[in-house]
């Protein structure tokens, strides 16, 4: 048996992944990540690391009987996911949080704990499966529930991680977690679910940007695909790829974002088949095998996390890079995304989409 910290939201899944670990013999620590400023009670709010959820939390370990505990990670959760995320936004870029929480909070910052105080494993609430071929190589799959699956907010984890991580409801439905935590009587059996950014409550984003970088906001102008100005816009940051509502202009038919120019601080706009791209380019590219491909090679991508996948050209270049040719054009290819490779359902890798220019930078 193994010495297992899970990671606990309050939430059902994770609770039921504690009690399953409980039942299979493993010595099981449970653990809240304290993410938030005790004074920012705008962050406070947030449905995710309230004090309510560590309570719930410490519920369960309770009637588990497995000692509990709260790590604070307050200043690397600004560092690196709230900082990222403003960042990102101020920059042009359409950032996902949740990303870079699992990159550098969730397991890197975690992992490095539970190996410090002498645990073999981290547990998660997530849904998606591991599969170990032998003690060096690992794959990760999607989760049986196709409609929960998670392995898109997964696609960075490494051999090494892989092989310290354990998602035990991955080969379960959700129906079935909550069925499952309402038999044992667990506190979180009944707990919703939170859909929203969880340190930006009612979702929008756009609030955030004005109290923390109010600097990065700039009127610019409105233009078309021809570079003609038909309005202005109130900052760049406060609009995404896509967007159809909220422009303030009037053209006679539909319009859409469909760039961002840092440049000229300008939104462009154009008509609905003007946000079609038949490829991307992917920057900071890892792949779960820790091998960099040297040709091109087919597969499945999905450049949203509840997107349907779609067949591909894969074309590597410099390590970190590739080149990602749809078999059809997709919709909205939104910059600061992450675009994630699939076999089947066996996760490759993944990157995140780079600016339509030959000056995509590094992301942090």
């Amino acid at each position: 048996m193994a010495k297992v910290i899970v990671a606990m939201s309050g939430g059902v899944d994770s609770s039921l992944v504690a009690a399953l670990l409980c039942e299979a013999g493993h010595e099981v620590m449970g653990v809240t990540m304290h993410l938030w400023e005790g004074d920012d009670e705008r962050l406070a709010e947030s449905l995710c690391c309230s004090q309510e959820i560590a309570e719930t939390a410490r519920r369960v370990c309770a009637q588990l009987d497995i000692p509990y505990y709260v790590f604070n990670y307050q200043r690397e959760f600004r560092r690196h996911v709230i900082e990222y995320f403003l960042r990102e936004y101020a920059q042009g870029y359409t950032p996902n949080p949740c990303l870079a929480c699992n990159r550098d909070i969730k397991f890197r910052a975690l992992l490095m704990r539970a190996q410090a105080i002498g645990f073999d494993y981290v547990a998660t609430g997530h849904y998606a499966r591991i599969q170990k071929i032998d003690d060096h190589h690992h794959v990760l799959l999607r989760a049986a529930d196709l409609d929960k699956d998670q392995s898109y907010m997964l696609y960075m984890l490494q051999q090494h991680e892989l092989a310290q991580l354990m998602f035990p409801i991955g080969d379960y439905t959700k129906a079935q977690v909550r069925e499952m935590a309402t038999k044992r009587g667990l506190a979180s059996a009944d707990r919703p679910e939170s859909q929203d950014i969880c340190f930006v409550p009612g979702g929008d984003y756009r609030n955030l940007m004005r109290e923390e970088r109010p600097d990065s906001i700039h009127a610019g102008p409105i233009l078309d695909q021809e570079g003609r100005e038909l309005g202005r816009h109130n900052g760049l940051p406060l609009y995404t790829i896509g967007q159809r509502r909220g422009l303030g202009i009037a053209t006679g038919e539909p319009v859409y974002v469909t760039a961002l120019d840092v440049k000229q601080n300008a939104v462009i706009v154009g008509p609905a088949e003007a946000l079609m791209r038949d490829h991307l380019e992917a920057v900071d590219t890892t792949f779960i095998s820790g091998e960099w491909p040297t040709i091109p090679f087919e597969c499945q991508a999905q450049i949203r996390s509840h997107a349907k996948p779609v067949d591909v050209q894969v074309v590597p270049g410099e390590e970190g890079r590739v080149r990602v040719d749809f078999a059809r054009p997709q919709r909205a290819v939104t910059p600061g995304q992450a675009v994630v490779l699939y076999n089947q359902e066996a996760v490759l890798g993944g990157g995140f989409i780079a600016a339509p220019s030959n000056g995509a930078t590094k992301k942090s």
